[in-house]
Formats: C-alpha cells, structure tokens, sequence
C-alpha cells in the first residue's frame, strides 16, 4: 500500500462492523469481547453488538526496568485476577529484586484501577477465567502490548482465544500464533507502515467515548466486508 492508496476503513466502527461479519461464522461460544484502549474499544464495541457479547476493556501496562522505565521488563494485565507476564530476557539483563518487581506491579495496578474506575465506576473487570475471548485492537504493529496481553489471557485461564484487528503486518501476526487459538485480520499490507494509514479518520478515541461506549447496551446491527485468517 502506499500513502496516496485509498485507506481501507472509514473509521475505527466501520472497521469494527466489518470485523464483526467476518467473525459472525467462526466466533465461539458466549464469547467475552475484550478492547483494548482506548482505540481497540470502539471496534470491539461494534464486534460485541453483532454477536450479542459480553464487552469488557483489558488493560496492559509495561512494567519498567528500575531506573529505565521506558524498558519493559515485563507487563501486568488486567482482569478478576491480574496475571504478571515477565521478559525473561530482559529481566535476566536487569536483573530486578523481587521487592521491585513487586512494587512496579502495585504501582501500574493502582493506574490500571484508576483508569477502569474511570471508564467503568466501581464495577469489577469480568472474569476470563474458562471464558471463551475474542481480543480486539484497531490495528497492530509491533504486536508488544498484544503478545502480553495474550499471554496474560492464557494465565488467566481463558478458553478458546481469538486475535481480531482491522490491519496487522504478515510478519507480526505470524509471531503472534503461537499465543492464540486463531487470528482474524481484514487487512494485512506489504509493505505494512502504520496503523492509522488504512483509517480515513483515525483521530485519537477520547476517554468520554470508550466510557460512552461502555455504558451502551449491545444489539445487532447490519455488518458488512471480509476476513483473512490465520489459524496456528
């Protein structure tokens, strides 16, 4: 695809309906629709009306190397029971205490509450655990948050797990197929450049619309467009 391409997708909903019909045939039972935020929740929201799911946010937040936060020594995931996922690289290099891990871990827990209490009041996360979950960005690139994500669904104890994003490069869903039971992407461009490219309108999702969203009851709209799958 190049810049002056027509972008695949109005909008983050238009990519969420036509997500939403791709998965209509393939979706597994009573799925749990989880978005990731703030972009990933206006697709998901769309994808959770079609099937009449269960809508929830999932929060992922980098724990940061001590002194380095910007490097991620792991990633604590959200949910009933919020499941630590370590680089066992990076944390072999850094080589963290335990002590630290631990308050890194209740420190991004706290801005992880805060922001669900924002979205959500005091309502808890959903649980996963056994759950059938079909996991929901507006695009991926690097696929970093995404595998942690994942990884942390599967701690969890989810059931099946399904990947759906709108756009994703080849290479980066191959590196993801391992964490999943399956992989639906719309549109998988080579060369890949950025997520927003294949959105017409890809303004940021503001915290007043996923708060809106979340508060919307689901029903089932008229979707259109088609899937490229990946199955592991």
């Amino acid at each position: 695809m190049t810049l002056s391409d027509r972008p695949s997708f109005k909008d983050r909903q238009d990519a969420g309906r036509r997500l939403a019909q791709a998965l209509l045939p393939r979706a597994p039972d009573n799925p749990l629709v989880l978005g990731l935020p703030r972009g990933g929740v206006p697709v998901a929201h769309e994808v959770a009306r079609a099937l009449g799911a269960d809508l929830d946010v999932l929060f992922v937040r980098k724990l940061g190397a001590p002194g380095y936060e910007e490097l991620g020594i792991g990633a604590v995931i959200d949910g009933a029971h919020p499941q630590i996922v370590l680089n066992d690289e990076i944390v072999r290099q850094v080589a963290p205490s335990a002590d630290y891990i631990q308050s890194e871990t209740w420190r991004q827990l706290r801005e992880i509450e805060r922001r669900r209490h924002l979205y959500l009041g005091e309502r808890k996360p959903l649980s996963v655990a056994h759950r059938n979950v079909i996991l929901v960005d507006d695009g991926i690139a690097t696929g970093g948050t995404v595998r942690a994500a994942l990884k942390g669904l599967r701690k969890a104890h989810a059931g099946k797990i399904v990947l759906a994003v709108p756009v994703a490069p080849a290479d980066t869903l191959h590196t993801l197929e391992g964490e999943c039971d399956e992989i639906v992407c719309l549109v998988s461009p080579d060369p890949f450049y950025a997520v927003g490219v294949h959105y017409a309108d890809f303004d940021q999702t503001s915290d007043e619309e996923v708060t809106h969203l979340l508060a919307t009851p689901p029903r089932n709209p008229a979707v259109t467009g088609g899937p490229v799958s990946h199955s592991p």
